[in-house]
């Protein structure tokens, strides 16, 4: 195992005690000498691990003193708050919480996007458009489908929209949004509470309606937004039935173990 891999796995443990309150903000984490003990490394390589620590946002280094945890729930910005999603996963309460926020986030900027963008000028080629939802639709169709390609393709066109509508600050937050998601399986998992295909309909509804040129009714706006609410309803109950599985199947591995 080269170097590099134990200072990922190394920093990725402590960041996950971190994020389970097993180092509370304020404390002082383990010195270079305790790591370099406990995880079996020489102290160049653990003084590497606490500075990967430090640039998750989960330390901060304190002249003459080491490194202190971080209030990463408190003070941490969208960075450190992608890495606390992916290590709080094996703890479902925390990270349930978490998709939450983040589905609710992506929910306001998608929404904002696509209504806007449909009662824009709409500048972005439509030939365009329909060739990333004919892969779309390609991938969808597969035995197996790729779900975290046709979900990166998703952000892909969101961000797209979000480009020639001039929305930066937007366009940069589901950027993070995206880069949060794509990492842990059980998020992109739960964004596929219904079918593939069912995202390419909803695209190519929306292509529809922006090549008519007149955009869609008021009743029609309303059941859209009743309906893409339901869909993130689902997502975020998917992705508990899926922390609540994973856990009970690590207490039966647990038990198995003891028997």
């Amino acid at each position: 195992m080269g170097s590099q891999t134990v200072v990922a796995d190394v920093a990725d443990e402590l960041a996950r005690r971190v994020a389970a309150g097993e180092y509370q903000p304020g404390d002082l984490m383990p010195s270079v000498r305790q790591v370099a003990e406990e995880f079996d490394m020489n102290r160049a390589t653990a003084q590497l691990t606490l500075g990967r620590l430090e640039s998750y946002g989960f330390v901060e280094a304190r002249r003459g003193k080491g490194f202190t945890i971080r209030d990463v729930r408190e003070a941490g910005g969208i960075d450190v708050y992608r890495h606390l999603f992916r290590f709080s996963v094996p703890m479902p309460d925390v990270a349930i919480e978490m998709f939450h926020d983040i589905v609710e986030v992506e929910r306001g900027i998608v929404m904002e996007a696509l209504l806007a963008y449909t009662s824009s000028e709409q500048e972005i080629d439509p030939a365009e458009l329909k060739a990333e939802i004919d892969e779309l639709e390609s991938l969808a169709r597969q035995d197996v489908p790729d779900f975290r390609q046709i979900l990166a393709i998703e952000i892909g066109l969101v961000r797209r929209l979000l480009t020639a509508l001039g929305l930066s600050m937007q366009r940069a937050i589901m950027n993070s949004i995206g880069e949060m998601v794509l990492e842990v399986p059980e998020a992109i998992e739960a964004f596929f509470a219904g079918a593939a295909d069912l995202h390419v309909l909803v695209w190519r509804a929306l292509v529809a309606v922006w090549d008519s040129g007149s955009g869609p009714s008021d009743a029609q706006l309303a059941l859209f937004e009743d309906l893409f609410g339901l869909y993130h309803d689902k997502v975020i109950a998917r992705f508990e039935e899926l922390l609540d599985a994973g856990a009970e199947g690590h207490e039966d591995a647990e038990h198995a173990a003891t028997a």
